[in-house]
C-alpha cells in the first residue's frame, strides 16, 4: 500500500511526523508529548515556503516569453516545481497558515492537539490531523475521541478542505479516506481571498459543537435504549452479512442457508458483546450503544488480520469501515422503532 510521503534528500528525512503512536509505515519522527504548532512544522518538514512565478515559453527563434496567464508554484528550499498552468488568480496558502488555522480555533493551554502531519508526492500536497481537547462524553466512562483534519495543496489539484473525520491520516491512502468519510467540512479555493477565509475559525468552532452535540445525543440515547440478546443477534447478522443474498437470508430467517464461516463470524462478535469486560459496563450491557460497541470492537480487538497493515487498511477504509457503518445505520433505524421491530423487515 503506497504512502507517498515525501523524501526531503536536503535532510535525509520523511516528511511527516506522529505523536506517540508510530505510524504503519515506520516512516517520519514519532514525538512523546503533542508538540507546539512551530514545532509541529519543523517536525512534519513543512517548514518551506512556495513561491507562484509566471511560466516562460521558448520560441524556436530564441525568444522567451513570460506569460501572464500562466504560472507554475515551487519549493524555496528544493526548487523542485509542484504545479504548472497555474491560473493568475491561483493563491498560494503557505504551510505555517494552515497551522495558524488550527491554532485559532482553540486557544490557551488546552488547545488543539496536533496528532499527525506529513507532505506528499513532492511536497505538493500537506495534510494535518489534529485531536480536539474534549471529548464526546457517553454515559460517565465512555469517552470518544473526535478529529478534525486540513489538506491543501500547491499544484492547483484542489481546494482547502477541513472536515471531521474518524481517520488519524498518515499517508496518501488515509487522506483519501478521510476525504471519502468527511463530515461537516468546509472547502476555500486558491484565490486572495484564500488567508482571509482561513481566519474564519468561528464557522469551525460552529461545526465542532453542532457535530459533537449531535453525537453525544446519539450515542447516549443508544445507551439508554435496552436491546434483547435475540436482537443483538439479528443486528450483528445484518451487519456482517456479506452479500445481498445472505442478507436476504437473514430477513427470512433462512439459518440453514448461513455458511460456516459467517455463523463463525457472527458467534465471534456475539462472545465479544456479551463476554468481553468493556460491555459489561452500565452502558454497554443490554443496550444499543453496546451492540454498537460490539461490532466496533470485533475489528479492533477479535478479527485476526495477516499483519498490522491489513488491520490498518481494514479498519480504516475496508471491509471493517463499511461494516461499522452498517452497524451504525442499523443503530439508527432501531433507536427510531419501538421493540426492535424493524430488525424483521
Amino acid at each position: 500500500m503506497a504512502h507517498n510521503i515525501n523524501f526531503n534528500e536536503q535532510t535525509g528525512k520523511h516528511s511527516f511526523f506522529s505523536t506517540k503512536e508510530k505510524a504503519w509505515h515506520n516512516l517520519g519522527q514519532v514525538v512523546s508529548d503533542y508538540p507546539t504548532s512551530a514545532e509541529a512544522i519543523k517536525f512534519a518538514g513543512l517548514d518551506y515556503k512556495v513561491l507562484k512565478l509566471p511560466n516562460r515559453h521558448h520560441f524556436p527563434d530564441g525568444k522567451i516569453d513570460i506569460s501572464n496567464a500562466s504560472y507554475f508554484t515551487y519549493r524555496t528550499d528544493s526548487l523542485e516545481i509542484l504545479g504548472d498552468k497555474l491560473g493568475p488568480d491561483y493563491e498560494v496558502v503557505q504551510n505555517t497558515d494552515a497551522f495558524t488555522f488550527f491554532d485559532s480555533i482553540i486557544g490557551g493551554k488546552d488547545g488543539i492537539l496536533y496528532e499527525t502531519a506529513g507532505a506528499l508526492g513532492k511536497g505538493e500536497r500537506i495534510f494535518i490531523t489534529a485531536k480536539l481537547p474534549d471529548y464526546i462524553r457517553v454515559g460517565y466512562d465512555d469517552l470518544i475521541e473526535k478529529y478534525l483534519f486540513l489538506t491543501t495543496s500547491h499544484d492547483g489539484s484542489g481546494s482547502i478542505t477541513a472536515a471531521f473525520t474518524p481517520v488519524r491520516i498518515v499517508c496518501n491512502n488515509t487522506l483519501n479516506a478521510a476525504l471519502i468519510n468527511m463530515t461537516n467540512c468546509i472547502k476555500i479555493r486558491h484565490t486572495q481571498s484564500a488567508q482571509d477565509k482561513l481566519r474564519q475559525a468561528h464557522k469551525v468552532m460552529g461545526i465542532k459543537n453542532s457535530l459533537s452535540d449531535e453525537l453525544s445525543q446519539i450515542f447516549n440515547h443508544w445507551a439508554k435504549v435496552r436491546i434483547t440478546d435475540k436482537e443483538v443477534l439479528k443486528l450483528i447478522q445484518k451487519a456482517m452479512a456479506p452479500s445481498k443474498e445472505v442478507l436476504q437470508n437473514v430477513l427470512d430467517g433462512k439459518e440453514n442457508e448461513y455458511s460456516t464461516y459467517f455463523n463463525n463470524v457472527c458467534s465471534n462478535v456475539c462472545e465479544y458483546a456479551f463476554s468481553s469486560h468493556t460491555q459489561q459496563t452500565p452502558i454497554t450491557k443490554g443496550t444499543l450503544f453496546g451492540a454498537y460497541n460490539a461490532i466496533t470492537g470485533y475489528y479492533q480487538n477479535v478479527k485476526e488480520f495477516k499483519n498490522d497493515e491489513s488491520k490498518f487498511k481494514s479498519i480504516q477504509f475496508g471491509t471493517g469501515l463499511i461494516k461499522t457503518q452498517q452497524a451504525f445505520k442499523l443503530c439508527q433505524s432501531f433507536a427510531k422503532n419501538e421493540h426492535g421491530l424493524y430488525l424483521n423487515n
